[in-house]
């Protein structure tokens, strides 16, 4: 399968993700298009990893796995992001009754 598909796919989760980011006002989602950002970069590193594996297969003797090392380092990263600001929305729910981004700017007076 060619390298375009790949880029075309991570450019399209990438946009969906930024979308989500900017016009969407729940919390919760905008974590769900932060993740969906992160896997558009995971599904680029594996495409450009495997890619340069197929092209140098003849000297190396590795499989390749480089890109999936660093695809497991930034789940292992986002995984910890996630728990981090979900256990911030629970709070956040608990004090205000409403995961509503724009009610934090209400908190800094």
């Amino acid at each position: 399968m060619p390298i375009n598909y790949y880029i075309f796919l991570s450019l399209a989760l990438f946009a969906i993700g930024i979308v989500g980011v900017l016009i969407r006002r729940n919390a919760i989602i905008v974590f769900m298009c932060i993740e969906i950002m992160l896997n558009a970069a995971n599904l680029l590193l594996v495409a450009f990893s495997k890619m340069h594996h197929l092209q140098q297969a003849a000297t190396q003797a590795s499989a390749g796995t480089d890109g999936q090392i660093f695809v497991f380092f930034i789940m292992v990263v986002a995984a910890a992001e996630v728990s981090v600001g979900l256990a911030i929305i629970v709070m956040m729910f608990r004090n205000v009754h409403s995961i509503d981004i724009n009610f934090l700017n209400r908190l800094k007076h």
